[in-house]
């Protein structure tokens, strides 16, 4: 199954969670091996949908929340370096939206 190409991803949560440093479950060190920055954050986005309409999407599982999904493949960052990665979304019950919610390291890693 597709995710909806207009599926929500919130621009605080790439510059502020993502793409930050964090004490905890930090991933912007992950994403930086391909040169996502901060300040380039629409590039993510945009890499982001790209996967979404290539890849289908796998229910994992239901909760009170809604539907969760799981999307996996490759993000080509902006310096061409390959990240393998599996982004986490969500069917929220109350409106029928989808939303990014996270990504995460493949096995893989960096190529």
């Amino acid at each position: 199954m597709k995710l909806p190409l207009d599926s929500i991803i919130g621009d605080r949560k790439l510059k502020e969670y993502l793409l930050s440093p964090r004490a905890e479950d930090d991933k912007s060190g992950f994403l930086a091996i391909a040169g996502y920055a901060p300040i380039h954050w629409h590039e993510l986005e945009a890499d982001l949908r790209k996967l979404i309409a290539e890849k289908d999407a796998d229910l994992t599982r239901s909760t009170v929340y809604g539907d969760m999904y799981e999307v996996k493949g490759s993000l080509v960052g902006p310096n061409g370096k390959t990240l393998q990665v599996i982004t986490v979304w969500i069917r929220l019950r109350v409106n029928g939206e989808t939303r990014f919610v996270t990504l995460v390291p493949e096995k893989e890693g960096a190529k």
